[in-house]
């Protein structure tokens, strides 16, 4: 085994304020909907309009990095091994058996991890912001007679809005179960928290090369 240098400084304060981001907004949340109590109503209302404008400044920087240093790459989904991935996760690992794929510091993500991850990005992501700025300036969207939104009620777009919420809890919850599948059930963990990872030596350019061959 190798410690490489996996995650750089930028990914992984990307990574974890994200998180805090995700879960405060989760609890100011499902405050507003009368579902928890923990800051009060009018004090949830606020704290959550301000983690949305800190999540959303995040976004924008998270994406000038990825595209400035190429690592949006990382996300650009492969097929090849998907199904082995898969039959891993659900039946491979519990039999002791080897992983499909190996993790590099230019190829991070297994190709199940970047289907899912593109789907977060494209699809998750922004439904949930989206309809969350829609929801913050529905009466101005309305009064300016801003007809492609003003007509869609109100009680939808919150609908979508919490709808996209339980999709991204879901995905915390998987995503927190996956990080124990590593070769130690803190391995992953450590690794985002650390920037190394313990991994077996391999290829980079070859692995790169049959990625490629794979997709064209």
């Amino acid at each position: 085994m190798q410690r490489i240098y996996i995650y750089k400084q930028f990914e992984r304060f990307w990574h974890w304020t994200q998180a805090i981001l995700v879960l405060f907004l989760a609890m100011t949340g499902f405050e507003v909907h009368d579902s928890i109590h923990l800051f009060g109503y009018e004090n949830a209302v606020v704290y959550h309009r301000i983690a949305a404008w800190m999540l959303l400044g995040l976004i924008v920087f998270s994406i000038f990095w990825h595209v400035t240093t190429g690592e949006w790459r990382q996300y650009i989904p492969s097929f090849s091994k998907l199904s082995a991935q898969i039959r891993y996760y659900t039946i491979g690992m519990f039999k002791g058996e080897a992983h499909p794929t190996h993790k590099t510091a230019r190829n991070k993500l297994n190709p199940l991890q970047a289907v899912t991850y593109l789907g977060f990005k494209l699809v998750m992501a922004p439904l949930i912001v989206v309809t969350g700025m829609v929801y913050m300036f529905y009466r101005t969207i309305d009064a300016n007679d801003m007809v492609v939104v003003s007509e869609i009620p109100l009680a939808w777009i919150a609908w979508l809005h919490t709808f996209g919420a339980y999709l991204l809890m879901m995905f915390v919850v998987i995503h927190v179960y996956m990080t124990t599948t590593g070769s130690t059930p803190l391995s992953n963990i450590k690794a985002m928290l650390t920037g190394y990872e313990e991994l077996e030596p391999v290829d980079e350019n070859s692995i790169i090369k049959n990625k490629e061959a794979h997709e064209a």
